[in-house]
């Protein structure tokens, strides 16, 4: 049995939504895509003069749409500690040079004054940046 071209080209484009899974880069989706249109195109014509430059023009339009929902998202989510620099922190053991705790999104952080100050319980602080698992905060503004 012999795979029809409009088959092997769905085929394809199911490799490719596969890959696409297995390394989420926003990239094989536009290739399978493409592999989808060029599929319902060779329904009509069999001549790879008319197939490839399809699938090539298809997959560079949909790189073209794709791409603003890629970088739509780059960034916006705050992953790991970056999330927590700049943002406001309850002071909930006192803060010195040699430690303390704040509280931020509900979470337990160790903490230290960035320059030395005190901070009493119940202060507000700002996260300055960093360090393995202990937060530098300076007073709120």
């Amino acid at each position: 049995m012999e795979l029809e071209l409009w088959q092997s080209l769905s085929i394809a484009g199911l490799v490719l939504l596969i890959v696409e899974i297995l390394t989420p880069t926003m990239f094989f989706v536009n290739l399978a895509l493409a592999c989808f249109v060029t599929a319902g195109v060779s329904v009509y014509f069999d001549s790879l003069n008319i197939l490839v430059p399809v699938w090539v023009v298809s997959s560079a339009v949909f790189l073209w749409l794709l791409k603003p929902l890629q970088n739509r998202n780059k960034g916006s989510a705050g992953t790991g500690m970056d999330k927590y620099i700049g943002q406001k922190a309850r002071v909930i053991e006192t803060i010195d040079d040699d430690g303390g705790v704040i509280s931020i999104f509900d979470e337990r952080w160790n903490a230290r004054s960035e320059n030395g100050e005190k901070f009493a319980v119940g202060s507000k602080v700002y996260i300055t940046r960093n360090e393995n698992l202990t937060m530098f905060v300076r007073k709120e503004k």
